[in-house]
């Protein structure tokens, strides 16, 4: 019989217990006696965050599928019980067997935002793991970090004692088979990570030296041990329809951020966009075959009891079988009341259609990303989308029954400008007056147009990771602008606007562009008080403040100065596929307004076509 690691009392006394319980519908229990690794898979954050991300439901159901290894999932604990767990001593725990973390042999951690960092301190240290990685024996797990976040692990490089890079389906198996062998073999801690580092896509920061220039910038990036690579090239699944996908993904007690079965119908992006890290680090684009997916949708649906299926893709109307795989799941479910979501649209006539066979029109939202107000600036972060494009689509959405839309915009992207900024009010007021241009018999009462507007954070591997940010009070003077700006429109009772908050993005800027010497920010800041800074109630911007005091660390130096084109960073050593080459090229090209051609329409050369699949070889023999 399986003890909970909680007794009664506490489970009464917090907030939605189930977070912390397991035996969900699908959950994988083993005979611990009968496996050889045991793996604690963690998302560093509450559970219904947690429980949405499709990365860990695969990893879980990969790892589980080998007879040898128990994969058990844990999450950051929610403030009440992180302060019982502290005053009552009690070790965090994973969901499947409810025993303590640390005596597992690995603790898996997604980093999936830079803002989560102090959740993962706050796991280690719930765990009895020493914070530093040069302090764990054999009597702690192998710390191993993944993610998009580890496309700059330097900020964390102390904590972790190693990195995958790349993606998850491709060396987990020789990792495992690895630390089998290690195991019998009774060697040391370092001698495993020796045999880790020799494995394509690991990294293992202690086995790496850095040394600073007077400036503060990077002067070299060494290997200190010889099983350590110069460059880690990101590992790469170039067949999307050979890897592993759950049929039978864990069904949560609660509800949670996205309670739904979540298809991936391709990975990676054709677009470019010069501000997206993701559009770059996982190019190239490779679809999943269409019967895959069928199959797939059936068993999740089936094996999940979910009403809602998701689409999932970084740009959902690139993928060529869109329509079918639509088609499909209306024609095999609809008797069954199955929704289907459509995130990452364009706005174009392909996509309406596609949306209003899914989507009853009058209790929907269509969500547009425009990005820029201005032609100008569309064209330096090379959106690829016309005003035009913009207006006609969002006429026909009008036209098709819908009343509500979503847009999403930038502000401080560089060269912006005050009509740049002013734009985004004068463009939210033209998508209101195509609606009223409509003939009153035949609209649906008032439109409402929501602009959104975050600030921008250049991110390692894009084109736009030289740019220089704004001070924070820059940020909200311009959000202000464009505040005023939506005052004077035409039809400003349509139109509302919100912004993000300005103090998470100069602190998202330090851990995205931040080297080693960061880390100690952020161990200071969690010794403050930090956690859960991904929400508003619970982040505390003067700690953070005091935290880059106490340290002696100057915010500035990583937000507001120039870079020059030949700075090493601390991400350098990192082989994405797409080369340091292009990225200088694409940015010459935002600096100058060019627009650079989707992968379909003309290959650029970016370099990830050395991966040998997918969109760099469609069409070829």
């Amino acid at each position: 019989m399986r003890k909970l690691a909680l007794d009664d009392d506490i489970l009464l006394n917090i907030e939605k217990p189930a977070r912390y319980i397991g035996h969900e519908v699908n959950s994988v229990m083993k005979d611990k006696k009968a496996v050889e690794i045991r793996f604690a898979m963690c998302f560093p954050e509450v559970y219904e965050v947690g429980m949405s991300h499709l990365g860990i439901q695969i990893l879980y159901d990969m790892f589980n599928r080998r007879e040898d290894t128990w994969c058990e999932r844990v999450y950051s604990p929610w403030i009440d019980l992180d302060k019982i767990m502290r005053e009552k001593h009690i070790p965090l725990f994973t969901l499947e067997s409810q025993d303590p973390v640390k005596e597992f042999d690995f603790l898996g951690i997604t980093l999936q935002f830079e803002m989560c960092y102090t959740n993962v301190l706050q796991v280690l240290d719930l765990s009895g793991i020493p914070l530093h990685s040069e302090y764990r024996t054999l009597e702690d797990p192998f710390v191993i970090g993944g993610g998009p976040c580890v496309y700059n692990t330097e900020p964390l490089a102390e904590f972790f004692d190693m990195f995958y890079i790349g993606e998850g389906e491709v060396v987990y198996d020789e990792l495992l088979e690895a630390y089998k062998k290690w195991k019998r073999a009774g060697k040391s801690r370092k001698e495993f990570l020796e045999m880790a580092a020799e494995i394509e896509g690991i990294y293992v920061p202690s086995f790496y030296d850095v040394t600073y220039k007077e400036d503060g910038t990077i002067e070299s990036f060494l290997p200190n041990n010889p099983h350590a690579k110069e460059k880690i090239k990101r590992v790469v699944a170039a067949d999307m329809s050979q890897t592993t996908y759950p049929l039978k993904p864990v069904v949560p007690f609660i509800k949670v951020t996205q309670d739904r079965a979540v298809l991936e119908i391709q990975r990676g992006c054709i677009r470019g966009c010069r501000f997206c890290q993701a559009g770059m680090v996982y190019r190239p684009t490779r679809p999943r075959d269409i019967n895959m997916l069928k199959e797939t949708a059936r068993a999740m649906l089936k094996n999940t009891g979910h009403e809602e299926i998701t689409l999932s893709s970084l740009s959902s109307s690139d993928y060529n079988e869109l329509e079918e795989i639509v088609t499909f799941l209306i024609d095999e479910f609809h008797t069954q009341g199955v929704n289907i979501s459509l995130p990452s649209l364009r706005i174009d006539a392909f996509s309406l259609d596609v949306m209003s066979k899914v989507q009853d029109v009058r209790k929907s939202s269509l969500t547009f990303a425009p990005e820029a107000g201005t032609q100008r600036m569309r064209n330096v972060i090379n959106k690829g989308l016309t005003e035009d494009d913009i207006l006609n689509g969002a006429g026909q959405a009008f036209e098709g029954g819908w009343t509500k839309v979503k847009l999403y915009f930038m502000l401080g992207l560089p060269t912006e400008t005050q009509e740049d900024m002013e734009g985004i009010a004068v463009l939210a007021d033209k998508v209101a007056r195509r609606y009223y241009e409509i003939p009153k018999d035949q609209r649906n009462g008032k439109c409402q147009i929501t602009a959104s507007s975050s600030f921008f954070v250049p991110k390692p591997f894009s084109p736009l990771q030289w740019a220089t940010m704004q001070p924070m009070e820059e940020y909200i003077r311009r959000a202000g602008i464009v505040q005023e700006a939506f005052r004077n429109q035409l039809n400003r009772k349509s139109l509302r606007y919100n912004w993000h908050t300005a103090e998470v993005t100069v602190l998202e800027g330090v851990f995205a562009r931040g080297d080693r010497k960061v880390g100690k920010v952020l161990e200071e800041a969690y010794r403050l008080g930090c956690i859960y800074d991904a929400w508003d109630e619970y982040f505390d911007y003067d700690k953070w403040l005091q935290a880059f005091e106490n340290t002696g660390v100057d915010m500035d130096f990583y937000n507001l100065r120039k870079r020059e084109l030949d700075e090493i960073f601390p991400w350098d050593f990192i082989n994405c596929g797409v080369t340091k080459s292009f990225l200088i090229r694409e940015w010459k090209n935002a600096m100058e307004g060019n627009v650079t051609p989707n992968c379909r329409a003309k290959c650029s050369g970016c370099g990830a076509a050395s991966y040998g699949g997918g969109v760099c070889f469609e069409g070829k023999n």
